[in-house]
């Protein structure tokens, strides 16, 4: 097995005996050289990977190599053969059956994988880098995953219908073909390298995973387009599958199941459990069911969402109450909220607390037109569509509009926090506490920190810099915080690189300047994304002491919390 360690960044292959060796150089600086995304070759001599490599003065390059798995690469670095190039992204190194051709994605500033990719082929002789030739992609589309079906035919995903479907293309790019044309995704936004979304069988159908929202394990044969669902007692799968004949392995879930790595027979539909996130899951009567919803935005545009109920095996709120019900504004903001189990979620339910998880306007899940919702209007869209929401479950019955809170991380933070600010200041005030964990509050300070792959991510949400500065000071909650604004939660881990401190700082001041209750909780050793325990089990019971003091509540497990 071979595996980047992250403490140098250098590629190891593990032995029958002894500890694991180094397949590639010591860098000139400690993680200057970061591999990823990993392909055996054709011949089984070489791992061929996406290279990133950092230069003095912050320059950054990336190619597709090939590094010997003998460990020469160890001692002389220029073993290593830099098999493709000339692209800022790179994704999905691909070698062909008989090894002679590569298949990769890639892609450049500005644009992020979900919004424009291309598909390249290139014939390798090992003697220089190739930069191929597109063979699907362009400015307008997002192809993923590309995979052999022999040495003249790729599968890929594509998103030209509007959708991820799954398509059929030959080496020239002239003839391609949607193998099942529908209104769902095949596929997710590219966030992470290694993981892909189909894989073919041995009798030649592909394993997938579909849907809207949420999606399932199902079987599609490219010959007749025809797609059947696989029962095996998972209903939620993420965009994560490998294959080997009839046995597929992927990472699913439901809603009273949390991830698992699962093995599924096809043929049979019978599953193993391999590795669970949890060991201890409470008793399902305290789980909440999740109940998909659309609501009507102000656009007119359906905003999707899963709502969760309260659910308690024994109590019950009083006669004529309505239960509180808190927003969970996910992150990304290019992302979407699934119906498996989460625990953070259950813990409020569990205590009377209802939560709705919007997949605002921007999220993906519901095609290319959706995700676009979000073009130069962050800030806006996902702001309107999370005070829509909240507002309508009030109005039917289900939430009680005096004790609505809205939380969310990184870009969720973002969305709650703008939604009590400048949100507060165009639609009104709709919203009696918010919480942010790591969340951005000043955009131009984000845009400073940001990382190589998302440094540009900004241009498409609110407009490139410096052109649109003025835009990005009016739609930061920094600078905006009024008397609409209620009291807010800011939970910061000390070590973030992309949201530093100083952002939750200065917004607590402001809050502090303009007489807002508010607190700051800030944890050491934390980035972005908890990731310790004890953290979340502080964050998850400070929040919970937090509305006990909005909505007007007493938590019965927690110490009192007080605000500023």
């Amino acid at each position: 097995m071979v595996f980047a360690h992250f403490p140098d960044q250098r590629l190891y292959i593990t032995q029958p005996q002894g500890p694991p060796r180094p397949l590639t150089p010591v860098p000139t600086a400690p993680g200057a050289l970061r591999y990823a995304d990993f392909a055996l070759s054709t011949d089984g001599s070489e791992v061929w990977c996406v290279r990133e490599s950092h230069f003095d003065g912050g320059r950054i390059e990336r190619s597709i190599v090939a590094v010997p798995l003998d460990g020469s690469a160890a001692r002389v670095p220029e073993a290593i053969r830099e098999v493709a190039s000339g692209a800022d992204f790179f994704a999905f190194p691909t070698p062909s059956p008989d090894g002679r051709q590569l298949a990769w994605v890639c892609w450049d500033h500005p644009h992020m994988p979900w919004d424009a990719t291309e598909l390249r082929v290139g014939t390798t002789d090992g003697s220089r880098p190739i930069s191929g030739r597109k063979i699907m992609g362009g400015e307008a589309e997002s192809v993923l995953a590309p995979c052999w079906r022999d040495e003249t035919t790729l599968y890929a995903v594509s998103d030209r219908s509007g959708w991820w479907n799954l398509h059929e293309v030959d080496v020239t790019g002239e003839r391609s073909r949607n193998l099942h044309p529908v209104a769902e995704e095949f596929a997710a936004p590219l966030w992470d390298l290694g993981g892909r979304p189909f894989a073919p069988l041995a009798d030649g159908r592909l394993a997938v995973v579909h849907g809207r929202g949420d999606q399932r394990l199902g079987l599609l044969d490219p010959m007749t387009g025809e797609l059947s669902s696989v029962d095996c007692g998972y209903p939620v799968f993420s965009p994560v599958l490998s294959a080997d004949h009839d046995i597929v392995v992927g990472l699913a879930g439901g809603p009273q199941k949390p991830p698992c790595v699962v093995c599924v027979d096809v043929v049979t539909g019978a599953a193993e459990e391999l590795r669970c996130e949890l060991e201890d899951i409470p008793s399902p009567a305290y789980l909440p069911t999740p109940c998909p919803a659309q609501f009507t935005a102000t656009s007119g545009q359906v905003v999707h969402a899963l709502v969760y109920p309260p659910a308690h095996p024994s109590a019950c709120a009083p006669d004529g109450e309505l239960p509180p019900y808190v927003v969970w504004a996910h992150g990304g903001p290019t992302g979407h909220e699934t119906g498996t189990l989460d625990l953070s979620k259950a813990y409020f339910t569990s205590r009377g607390i209802g939560v709705v998880a919007v997949n605002y306007g921007g999220s993906s899940g519901y095609g290319r037109a959706y995700r676009e919702q979000l073009h130069r209007k962050w800030g806006i869209v996902d702001v309107a569509d999370v005070i829509v929401v909240a507002r309508r479950l009030a109005e039917c019955g289900e939430a009680d509009e005096r004790r609505l809170a809205i939380r969310g991380p990184s870009a969720g933070g973002w969305t709650a926090l703008t939604a009590v600010t400048t949100g507060a200041a165009v639609h009104g005030p709709v919203f009696k506490a918010a919480t942010s964990y790591f969340g951005v509050a000043d955009l131009e300070q984000l845009a400073a920190h940001l990382h190589d792959f998302e440094s540009r991510y900004l241009d498409g949400l609110v407009g490139p810099l410096p052109e649109c500065a003025g835009v990005y000071r009016e739609r930061s909650p920094i600078g905006h915080v009024g008397k609409d604004t209620c009291p807010v939660l800011l939970l910061q881990g000390l070590d973030d690189p992309i949201v530093p401190p100083a952002q939750a700082r200065a917004f607590s001041d402001e809050l502090e300047a303009q007489g807002i209750g508010h607190a700051l909780r800030a944890f050491a050793e934390e980035s972005h994304g908890f990731r310790k325990a004890t953290t979340t089990i502080a964050a998850l019971e400070t929040e919970l002491a937090f509305y006990g003091r909005t909505l007007g509540f007493t938590p019965a497990d927690v110490p009192p919390l007080e605000l500023k």
